[in-house]
């Protein structure tokens, strides 16, 4: 490339020298017009005769000719580039003015523009990929989507936010926007080219050219060059020089990555530099991504989530995300598609009452696919019963197909009609399931005559199939075939998979509903991605006999299902309930299945469990958890209290339980090991624009300045009504202090109460809240800032660690102390100790001599026998078994021993299971908030959760102890 710009540079040089030469060798008697000033005109002054001025004039003419000849050229040049740019503005306004909701059949085409909904889309998150499925992350997004994400137009998509740096804004060439199926990428992009088209936005861009992946994968094999792929796309570039691209700001648009079969190639095996060389399109695709192709272009690419990483993340400078419809934008869609205000009115209405219906309508096709079900069932009866589940919903939709195709054909004779729709239908349902196992979402011919699908029957893409399968012509006039949307061709694979079963007459096939179910659930729960969640909620929810019976027409007869879909739901709980590596997606979607059966027993049993006051009962598996955090999600009724050490559970199920917190007046996570992940679901809570949240108790998590930051972030939102904040124990320094002024600066009339105690505010911080609360245009009343130090900057509860030392007053005389008070050992012979009132006399125990009413920490090793606890010193030393710490109303303790735990108070006992229980325990005290909580500790220092009491105490703690044929040590920490 650099010889054949060296050799062209060299040719032009030399017709420079040669013309020069030409002009110089001309004959003249007369001296040129050079400068008066000059050594020549000192010696031969120069003749100006009437010749000389004419022939000077003769060169400027041929001067002026050639500038005029020159841009005369210039302007042809232009005039055709501006002309091929008119003509592919025009011919993209005509390919993208319409949109086509279903197939594209002219009935279902609307301009763009008068129907267009403006979608969400905010900065996206650049931490991994998120592969789980993708309705559950649309019911993830309905629950935190908040206003403080600053949205992005479609428009604006290459334009840095307002308030990036310069940096920023030089950096954003190529822009990589993800988004579930359906959830609007492919109209963004539509829109984004018709306002160019239209002169309405980025009237900078020359070019735009859109090079969709479904069909580059029909040439992924061909050898291409840039220009002649171009060319193929966009034949109106036919007359267009293929160095132009150089000169002029284009725009590429690569449209649904996810669909993507070509490999793309990142590595400098090969180079390519010029539009004109030819390469794979691969190649070319992965050089133009990375710059190396046209440098100065513009680049757009789509893709669904679980795809999105195959283009490395330095080679993309924004990424963006589409979140779908918000809640005002749901109701301008179907306002807009429903020229009937009350109709519109009542299914909105309808929508927002069921819940699973609600959240899919973030989904701009699943709006569609709601606006036609539910209009057409209103239409024929006001009174007809509406969809509750999404398999009602999708039920629904294919028999509207049906009848569609009867009013079409005007088919009087229903029985004439039946056999060609049920063939139909189970060939698509057929090609549904085949291609979902493989996980395919496009298909081509092969796919489809695999299926026993005749490609030239007319039939096939004329009556039910129309809005649900779509025919595409691609490049080369080759055809791709996909369902509307994912969830469509899950519904019909369920529905195959029933359909086969029923059919089916071999033993081989399936042994029986429940088994194949069974099957289907435990396949589904292997799923890391839970791709076959959705499939899973469909199957269970076609064999249900009200749905059966919907479907009648197309199956061949209907089963007796309540038994099987009985045994199925007591195994789908009996797996909520165990939990074992059931992720929280999983559970969730379990739980979904119950309700897409109908089965409101677990969900009855779960809102009785959440209002009552036996939390601490019944142990809870992190799966049930799971569900009970996303019913609480979920429900419209607001929960008063959310206490996580009230739950029986590990704390990865606690843990599973904070996004509760968006619904929920009180929130109490104290001590429950939060990250920053964590903090964003707090924050997403705080700036929720329904923000209900009053009262969040955060004490005891190692949060830090940055967990501090985002907290605070939400507490800037207006959204945020915030009344009381505790902050106890969260390793904040005077920087934390620093972002909480900021936050009361910014919103400052809500928040009344902020605990800080048992951190480092410094000088520095102490008096920026200390301001705060003095300023009567604060409402803070109550500021905490007690028991703070160099030392509160420690992790965990050895933040509290306080130094203990036995008292030889209380210890029994068959208990000899040593390592100056720290050590207990039993011995079987008496000591001759004093007489003293506070001596136990008839059990082997000792207290400490400090008393306890702050927040204490300490640690004891014990040797094969143990009791650990705390007490009031008013316990008794003389009455025998009632002395015994945990055996009365005054004491609460931990019985250790080599086979495991046991928790003591008030002579009731709750045994622990452990496999191997440490001989070093934890035991920590907030005496003010009323826990008592004992903790194993590893050999690595790493504290497990054992039991956390409850109460309210009345008087000053003791700590104490009692050991048998063994000894027992306070902790150096």
């Amino acid at each position: 490339m650099e010889e054949k710009k060296s050799s062209v540079s060299s040719d032009m040089n030399l017709c420079e020298e040669k013309e020069g030469e030409r002009f110089q060798n001309v004959p003249s008697p007369y001296p040129s017009c050079v400068s008066m000033k000059s050594s020549r005109s000192i010696i031969e002054p120069p003749a100006l005769s009437v010749e000389a001025v004419t022939f000077d004039l003769r060169l400027h003419g041929i001067e002026a000719a050639l500038l005029e000849t020159t841009e005369e050229l210039q302007k042809r040049v232009d005039d055709e580039l501006q002309r091929v740019k008119e003509q592919h503005k025009t011919s993209m306004k005509n390919k993208y003015e319409r949109l086509f909701e279903g197939l594209k059949l002219q009935e279902n085409e609307s301009l763009l523009n008068s129907i267009y909904t403006q979608l969400y889309i905010i900065e996206g998150e650049r931490e991994g990929v998120n592969e789980e499925h993708e309705v559950l992350q649309m019911e993830k997004t309905a629950r935190t989507q908040h206003s403080q994400d600053t949205p992005i137009y479609c428009n604006d998509i290459f334009k840095a936010s307002a308030e990036a740096g310069s940096e920023e804004k030089e950096q954003i060439k190529t822009v990589l926007t993800k988004g579930i199926a359906g959830i609007g990428k492919t109209v963004s992009v539509q829109k984004f080219i018709l306002d160019w088209a239209e002169g309405k936005a980025n009237q900078d861009v020359d070019f735009m050219f859109v090079l969709p992946f479904r069909e580059l994968n029909l040439i992924r094999d061909h050898p291409y060059s840039l220009h002649r792929l171009l060319l193929d796309f966009h034949p109106e570039l036919q007359d267009l020089d293929s160095q132009i691209y150089e000169e002029c700001k284009v725009v590429f648009i690569f449209d649904g990555l996810d669909e993507s079969r070509i490999t793309l190639m990142f590595s400098d095996a090969q180079k390519v530099c010029d539009v004109t060389e030819t390469s794979s399109v691969a190649v070319l695709m992965s050089k133009l991504m990375k710059g190396e192709l046209l440098p100065s272009a513009l680049i757009w690419i789509t893709s669904r989530p679980a795809a999105a990483n195959q283009i490395p993340s330095k080679y993309i400078h924004r990424l963006t995300e589409i979140q779908g419809f918000t809640e005002p934008q749901k109701e301008e869609y179907f306002r807009k598609r429903i020229s009937d205000e009350h109709q519109a009115s009542r299914i909105i209405s309808h929508i927002r009452r069921a819940r699973s219906l609600h959240i899919m309508c973030h989904i701009p096709v699943f709006c569609w696919i709601s606006s036609t079900v539910l209009q057409k069932l209103l239409e024929e009866d006001l009174s007809a019963e509406i969809p509750q589940t999404l398999t009602e919903m999708y039920i629904h939709l294919l028999l509207i197909q049906i009848n569609m195709r009867k009013q079409k054909y005007e088919e009087r004779d229903p029985e004439k009609l039946l056999p060609s729709n049920r063939e139909v239908i189970v060939k698509l349902a057929e090609v549904a399931f085949k291609q979902l196992m493989n996980g395919n979402v496009m298909f081509n011919e092969e796919d489809l005559i695999e299926s026993s699908i005749d490609v030239t029957d007319a039939s096939v893409y004329s009556g039910i199939c129309t809005e649900i399968f779509k025919q595409e012509s691609v490049i080369h006039q080759r055809k791709v075939y996909s369902f509307i949307h994912l969830s469509v061709q899950e519904f019909l694979a369920a529905f195959y998979v029933l359909y086969y079963h029923m059919c089916s007459t071999t033993e081989a096939c399936f042994d029986s509903l429940h088994y194949l179910y069974i099957r289907v659930v435990d396949k589904a729960l292997k799923s890391e991605n839970g791709h076959l969640d959705l499939f899973l909620r469909f199957l269970l929810g076609v064999s249900l006999e009200s749905n059966q019976r919907l479907l009648q027409d197309l199956l061949t007869h209907t089963e007796n299902s309540s038994e099987t879909i009985r045994e199925t739901t007591q195994y789908i709980k009996q797996k909520i309930k165990d939990g074992h590596g059931l992720s929280s997606e999983r559970s969730i979607n379990l739980f979904l299945c119950l309700l897409e059966v109908k089965d409101q027993t677990l969900f009855r049993e779960i809102q009785e469990f959440v209002k009552s006051d036996k939390h601490s009962e019944k142990k809870l598996s992190p799966g049930h958890c799971s569900t009970i955090s996303y019913m609480l999600q979920m429900s419209e009724e607001l929960m008063d209290e959310l206490d996580l050490m009230k739950y029986n559970t590990s704390d990865e199920g606690r843990r599973r339980l904070i996004p509760a917190v968006i619904n929920c007046r009180k929130a109490f996570l104290v001590g429950c090991n939060l990250t920053v992940q964590h903090c964003e679901i707090m924050l997403s809570a705080l700036q929720s624009s329904n923000c209900v949240l009053r009262e969040l108790d955060l004490r005891n998590n190692d949060l830090q300045d940055s967990g501090v930051k985002i907290i605070s972030d939400g507490l800037k939102c207006p959204n945020c009504q915030l009344q009381i904040l505790r902050l106890s124990g969260c390793m904040v320094t005077e920087k934390g202090c620093d972002y909480l002024s900021s936050a009361l600066s910014s919103n400052p009339s809500h928040l009344r109460e902020l605990d800080l105690s048992y951190n480092h505010p410094g000088q520095s911080g102490v008096q920026l809240l200390k301001h705060k609360l003095q300023d009567p245009n604060y409402k803070l009343q109550i500021l905490n800032l007690d028991h703070g130090g160099p030392f509160r900057i420690t992790p965990g509860l050895r933040k509290y660690a306080c130094d203990l030392t036995l008292d030889p007053n209380t210890a029994h005389t068959q208990l000899i102390l040593s390592d100056e008070n720290r050590k207990i050992s039993y011995v079987e012979d008496h000591q001759q100790y004093p007489d003293h009132p506070e001596r136990f006399a008839d059990i082997p125990q000792v207290l400490c001599r400090e008393s306890l009413t702050g927040r204490c920490y300490w640690e004891v090793e014990w040797g094969s026998w143990a009791r650990i606890a705390v007490t009031y010193k008013g316990i008794s030393r003389k009455d025998g078994t009632v002395c015994k710490f945990g055996y009365n109303d005054k004491s609460w303790s931990l019985f250790c021993t080599e086979t495991g735990f046991a928790l003591w108070h008030n002579n009731k006992a709750n045994k622990i299971p452990t496999p191997l229980p440490s001989k070093r325990v934890g035991v920590y005290v907030d005496w003010p908030a009323g826990t008592l909580s004992f903790y194993s500790v590893s050999d690595t220092h790493t504290l497990t959760h054992l039991h956390t009491f409850n109460t309210t105490f009345t008087e000053p703690l003791y700590a104490g102890f009692k050991v048998y044929g063994s000894s027992l040590s306070l902790c150096q920490i």
